[in-house]
């Protein structure tokens, strides 16, 4: 088989070489909980593979998950594996415009039909049968319902898509709604779905996920919201740096006094920490360089289902103790490829 559509063929244009690929490889298995011998089973699959097709569905969002993505350093992980991809349809990236994108979309779906990726990111509305939210004279849901019919894989970007998010929150005036609840009710076919949450969603989980399934046509563990378990198993509590100042019961009570300068920890000070399931303090942002607790705010638990509703983002919570010791929250630091 010629190798010109591979990912294997741009590594050799980019002058990157398969050792330096094999590092991104290992990278990717550890945080994804694989046994280190799966580095090389993702290396020769992800080389081997035509570049998938992916079509990436944008509705009622901010463009903060693109951008999210895109602001991602320069040869990481998630540049590696995205930009490899064969991304034929994406609202704010794609140049074509009008007439010329849908038929984009629709030669795509043609073209890989039983075999691509769809992505969405952003809610659903349902309001007067979609008419409040459309693209090219297209309401989204059937837009979705369309791209969706002969798709291998569905994958919900951020707590809008996966969730409902902002959009959906009281009184979701265009009763907005998830691609998982459409699924569950009927209304768009029901493929594989794997949710990742966040507002926006860490770029290094949606690139884990998409290797994952590019190498082993499968989906990872799922917990009960259909996110993989292996990002959102512990809570971003579990992992934080000021864990040990919460066990030492050493509290700041202000977001500029003594003790939130000394790195005390922000539970009274409305933190959803406890409650919110997901990777912020292992896998940390803008490569590996901090997150929220780190840089002095509280988790708002954008991650998780009605976290709008839940509100009371500066209130503390009433759960309880919460537990954690800190153990196996270490992350992988991502390596820079080199050219040679």
């Amino acid at each position: 088989m010629s190798d010109k559509n591979t990912l294997i063929s741009h590594l050799h244009l980019q002058g990157i070489s398969r050792r330096q690929f094999l590092k991104y490889c290992a990278v990717t298995a550890s945080m994804l909980g694989l046994a280190p011998n799966q580095a090389t089973v993702i290396a020769d699959t992800l080389t081997g593979t035509p570049k998938p097709t992916v079509i990436w569905l944008s509705f009622q969002e901010c463009t903060g998950c693109t951008e999210s993505l895109t602001r991602s350093y320069d040869n990481s992980i998630e540049n590696l594996i995205l930009n490899y991809i064969s991304l034929d349809y994406h609202h704010t990236l794609q140049a074509a415009s009008g007439v010329a994108a849908e038929q984009a979309r629709l030669q795509a779906m043609a073209n890989a039909n039983g075999q691509y990726v769809v992505i969405v990111d952003g809610s659903i509305p349902l309001l007067n049968g979609g008419a409040v939210s459309t693209i090219a004279g297209q309401s989204n849901l059937d837009m979705l319902r369309e791209t969706v019919s002969d798709a291998a894989l569905v994958i919900a970007v951020g707590t809008c898509a996966s969730f409902g998010g902002l959009p959906m929150a009281n009184p979701n005036p265009t009763q907005a709604t998830s691609v998982q609840s459409l699924m569950q009710e009927g209304q768009i076919a029901n493929k594989p779905l794997i949710n990742i949450s966040g507002c926006p969603p860490i770029p290094e989980v949606i690139s884990g996920v998409v290797a994952y399934y590019l190498t082993y046509q499968a989906l990872p563990a799922l917990d009960e919201h259909n996110r993989p378990q292996i990002f959102y198993g512990k809570t971003v509590h579990d992992c934080c740096s000021r864990l040990t100042h919460y066990n030492a019961g050493e509290f700041a009570q202000s977001f500029d006094d003594v003790g939130a300068r000394n790195g005390y920890c922000l539970y009274l000070l409305g933190c959803k920490g406890p409650t919110t399931f997901n990777s912020c303090s292992s896998i940390k942002w803008n490569g590996s360089t901090s997150y929220p607790m780190h840089s002095g705010h509280g988790c708002l638990g954008c991650s998780e289902p009605q976290f709008w509703d839940k509100g009371s983002f500066y209130s503390t919570l009433n759960t309880g103790p919460a537990t954690g010791d800190g153990s196996s929250c270490s992350a992988p630091a991502i390596p820079v490829l080199t050219k040679i």
